[in-house]
């Protein structure tokens, strides 16, 4: 047997207690074949063989929901899709959802379109996130008020047949007159439906859940939080083993110890994690500081910081998946076997990819990231092949 490829000499991060640093991934044809430990590898003589050097290997990142980087948006057409992606995927991001922000319906198909067609020719685009309209106005961050709208059969039938089954996730209000339809019309479609910028309360939110809503969209943004009294949507999803929670680790989003809490609580009863690390990143992730346009909204980014210039609602995040990582093995405390699952098999799993993204396992596809001892991104592969 001949393999395409084979790293060796690695820890590999799925392995819940540890091989030492003698274990390889053998890929051919673009999906994981083999995995091992030792000198086995060299049974299969691979055409290339790459010495991990006692690194960390992780699956490759995927990111369900992020829009753009680089200086550029998703929305912004499809070279703004590649220098985003080029950006993202060097920081790990192997696979990604691309998240379009609240405007007009026609535009909105317009743009689902045109992911739909890069997802025809790019299998590391897997489709999109619509992150509105059908938000609530009380709670909008930094999406256009004047375009903010209730959800009709008639719109998400256009918004569907545009994206021609690539519309992999979307964010509802389920409080918004015609929203749990909403919910079940997506469903019905195939899409991941998140609840998201949103009034809904505890109740409302479970009836979102039981209508087939599995994504809290940023989990304690966009959201009331959680009160002794009246204990929200988070409460509802930590409840909830369908239910994966989004959570943006930059530090800013969320305070670090209740991203702990998070990561306690968000389990399944037979122990799987519920949280996924998204970016929610804005043009300005990796540009620097300096003015941007987050969907019409001008957005100034100081320190890292995106903020709207107008009442100054945090604006998406500058934030990339390995620096998300990072932040959740070193100042939150997570075991970094936790972190890693948390930006590669739970997101996957919440948009119906869980079957073949996500994990080293024979039989997925041939993505992998690997880390040095500070989380730090070495080198990356995607489908079997150099990034």
């Amino acid at each position: 047997m001949t393999v395409d490829r084979v790293i060796h000499s690695v820890r590999l991060a799925e392995e819940a207690h540890g091989r030492g640093a003698d274990g390889w991934v053998a890929f051919d044809a673009g999906r994981v074949v083999e995995t091992g430990a030792g000198d086995g590898w060299r049974d299969l003589a691979p055409r290339a063989a790459f010495d991990g050097a006692g690194l960390l290997l992780a699956p490759g990142f995927v990111d369900i929901h992020g829009h753009g980087g680089a200086r550029v948006a998703f929305d912004d057409g499809p070279a703004a899709v590649a220098a985003a992606r080029a950006l993202h995927r060097s920081h790990g991001t192997t696979r990604a959802v691309l998240s379009l922000v609240t405007a007009t319906i026609p535009a909105l198909a317009a743009r689902a379109a045109m992911v739909a067609d890069l997802a025809e020719t790019d299998a590391t685009i897997l489709g999109s996130h619509l992150e509105g309209p059908f938000l609530d106005p009380g709670h909008k961050g930094a999406h256009t008020a004047s375009l903010l709208r209730a959800p009709t059969a008639e719109d998400i039938d256009l918004l569907l047949a545009a994206g021609r089954g690539t519309i992999r996730q979307v964010t509802v209000a389920p409080e918004l007159d015609g929203g749990l339809d909403a919910v079940r019309r997506f469903v019905d479609a195939g899409v991941a439906v998140a609840v998201g910028h949103t009034g809904a309360d505890f109740e409302t939110a479970q009836r979102a859940f039981d209508a087939g809503a599995t994504i809290l969209t940023h989990a304690f943004n966009g959201m009331d939080g959680i009160h002794h009294r009246a204990p929200g949507p988070v409460a509802a999803a930590l409840a909830d083993d369908r239910v994966t929670l989004e959570l943006i680790a930059d530090g800013i989003h969320v305070h670090p110890a209740v991203m702990r809490l998070a990561f306690a609580s968000a389990r399944t009863a037979d122990g799987r994690g519920r949280i996924a690390l998204i970016t929610d990143a804005m043009a300005a992730a990796g540009a620097g500081d300096g003015r941007y346009d987050l969907g019409g909204l001008a957005v100034d980014v100081v320190d890292g910081v995106a903020r709207l210039e107008g009442g100054g609602s945090i604006a998406g995040s500058t934030l990339t998946q390995d620096a998300a990582v990072r932040r959740a093995v070193q100042e939150v405390g997570v075991p970094v076997i936790d972190a890693v699952e948390a930006a590669t098999r739970v997101p996957a799993r919440a948009v119906g990819r869980g079957h073949d993204l996500g994990s080293l396992h024979p039989g997925f596809l041939a993505d992998a990231v690997l880390l040095d001892d500070e989380v730090a991104v070495r080198a990356v592969w995607v489908a079997g092949d150099p990034a």
